[in-house]
């Protein structure tokens, strides 16, 4: 069992407690991409949802201080976030989408033509011939469980830079 400290009770984490789940999204990035467990992208990451939600293991929504204007991008957020609480999908925010390119891609976010990525959803699924036990994706559901325990349904986390 996990204690609360009461900075964590008011919904107030403490920075190391931070940097310790920005490590863990890293880990399970990291880990998840050569066995093709990730899908980048709001349009993809619909279908995705769409066809199989019960193998989603993890929503992230990324953005920067330029796409809190988008308003399409909002209601597309809004509609991905209601889905992923409607099928018990933990989700975080990012606010770095650099950094997440580079944790996907290593070449800043670029796909293969050279275009880049849309990193706005990224989805983390259970590979299908084993059940997924990663130390780092457990410790990211259980800060994911804790904030929605003090009302906190979609908690922000940033990546730092390297």
């Amino acid at each position: 069992m996990y204690n609360m400290t009461f900075e964590e009770l008011s919904g107030d984490y403490s920075q190391e407690r931070m940097d310790t789940v920005a490590k863990a999204l890293e880990e399970v990035l990291t880990s998840a991409l050569p066995q093709g467990c990730i899908t980048v992208g709001v349009y993809e990451a619909a279908k995705s949802l769409n066809i199989d939600p019960d193998n989603v293991v993890l929503c992230i929504l990324a953005t920067d201080e330029d796409d809190v204007k988008d308003v399409a991008l909002q209601i597309h957020f809004t509609l991905i976030q209601a889905f992923c609480c409607e099928n018990d999908i933990n989700i975080l925010r990012v606010n770095n989408t650099h950094r997440l390119a580079e944790i996907l891609e290593g070449s800043g976010g670029k796909q293969s033509g050279g275009e880049p990525m849309d990193l706005h959803c990224v989805l983390v699924t259970s590979p299908h011939s084993t059940s997924w036990k990663d130390p780092a994706l457990s410790k990211l559901n259980r800060f994911c469980r804790e904030s929605r325990c003090m009302d906190q349904w979609v908690p922000i986390i940033n990546l730092p830079e390297r």
